[in-house]
């Protein structure tokens, strides 16, 4: 018991070490305008979008919030498949955006660029954003460092999107009729705020008083799971009761498979590692949100059941991109560098540095991004964000299935051509 409890602890710290959103500065950047003649998928003209730095597409960039070990996540190497940073947590694209691709439409705009057209949806995604709003946080001794953007601030704002451009409720409902919402991924970083807060003394010994404070972190950010679990759920039956009729709540990727977390934890202990090779104390704690927003999603649809409501399982999305590339199978990624970030500093099994993140003096980049699942040790390589995905909405792990495809309206391979072009575009 003892041991299970240390592993447990040992593994849950490593959120203490990684609290990172990412940043950028705006380059220039062509979005179509719109959905150039394709013909819509499933009737869905328009995607609305909320979360963190998963799907910003340049929220926080223009919030103009980058600061410390941040600021060198504002330009290259990130959006260096794509051309230049663009506000993107990623080397390229991220899964809004092939999502939006595979749709036929264009990609989303950032909802804080206030000159963009929103013809076709919006982006409300922040970098660094919560489920539950500052205050909130605040009363928990919790601090939020780098965005008041939390989910009650994009909803406001998608509801003053709605306002501005409709007429009245049933105006809204019409075109919520014709749209895909996707309410997240968000909450993650509640959690890691938590355990911030807690976070051993400098140096970080074992002792008793750092002891102390690891438990407390993981208590703490326990028993926010109910809380942010709620924050989602009440947005997204704000959202029908506005008259959305196709939502998307996806759940929290797998932690322990994390390189930052799987690199600030160190463990020795053979026992703390699952058969994927994952730190199996950080995934139970990802697995304690999923199961409780499962429980919440179904009842939401009890309570809409003309509504289709979709769970997009990031958790296990994540590990099939793991198990596929320890078989060899045909996903374009390296076995032995699927644990490895991309871009950072350190080498060893995880190339980070949370010192020197990716960007920063020191730190290099592979020289095929598209063997690697990380980008930064936090977030995922463009090619990663392809195969997930492909993954959820193709293969079957968002369900119900949120949207029915038509062959001819989907290949990938058209797609990936549609990336490259979009990048010769820039180069």
């Amino acid at each position: 018991m003892a041991t299970t409890a240390r592993v447990l602890l040992a593994t849950l710290v490593t959120l203490l070490l990684v609290v990172s959103p990412c940043h950028a500065w705006p380059v220039p950047w062509k979005t179509a305008s719109s959905a150039q003649g394709t013909k819509t998928v499933d009737g869905i003209t328009a995607i609305y979008n909320f979360g963190d730095s998963l799907s910003d597409t340049g929220n926080l960039l223009r919030e103009g919030d980058a600061t410390g070990v941040l600021q060198y996540t504002t330009g290259l190497p990130y959006g260096s498949a794509i051309g230049g940073a663009t506000g993107r947590c990623s080397d390229g694209y991220l899964m809004i955006d092939f999502l939006a691709k595979d749709l036929g439409l264009p990609l989303l705009n950032p909802y804080l660029d206030k000159g963009a057209d929103f013809t076709n949806g919006a982006n409300f995604a922040v970098a660094g954003a919560t489920a539950l709003n500052a205050t909130a946080l605040a009363r928990r001794g919790v601090v939020v460092p780098h965005t008041s953007g939390s989910l009650a601030v994009q909803l406001q704002w998608f509801k003053d999107l709605m306002s501005a451009t409709t007429k009245s409720p049933q105006e809204i409902r019409d075109k919520l009729a014709r749209s895909l919402v996707m309410v997240g991924e968000i909450g993650g970083n509640d959690y890691n705020y938590a355990f911030e807060a807690n976070k051993p003394t400098a140096g970080g010994e074992r002792n008793f008083y750092n002891f102390g404070r690891i438990v407390t972190g993981a208590v703490e950010a326990m028993v926010l799971v109910p809380d942010v679990v709620r924050a989602i759920t009440n947005t997204a039956r704000e959202l029908l009761d506005m008259g959305a009729t196709r939502l998307v709540i996806p759940g929290n990727f797998p932690l322990g498979c994390v390189p930052s977390y799987m690199s600030a934890a160190s463990e020795k202990d053979p026992a703390a590692y699952d058969a994927n090779g994952c730190l199996a104390g950080l995934n139970f704690f990802a697995q304690m949100h999923n199961v409780l927003l499962q429980e919440s999603i179904r009842e939401l649809r009890a309570s809409y059941p003309a509504a289709k409501i979709a769970y997009a399982d990031y958790f296990y999305a994540y590990v099939q991109m793991l198990k596929d590339a320890a078989q060899g199978k045909t996903t374009g990624f390296d076995k032995g560098s699927v644990m490895k970030a991309c871009c950072g500093a350190g080498g060893g099994a995880y190339n980070v540095d949370m010192d020197r993140m990716c960007g920063s003096p020191g730190t290099t980049v592979c020289a095929k991004p598209d063997q690697h699942l990380s980008w930064d040790g936090v977030h995922l390589t463009q090619h990663a964000y392809r195969v997930m995905t492909d993954l959820l909405y193709h293969k079957g792990f968002a369900s119900p299935a949120p949207l029915k495809w038509l062959l001819a309206q989907y290949t990938k391979s058209s797609y990936i051509r549609a990336t490259n072009e979009d990048k010769n575009k820039h180069e």
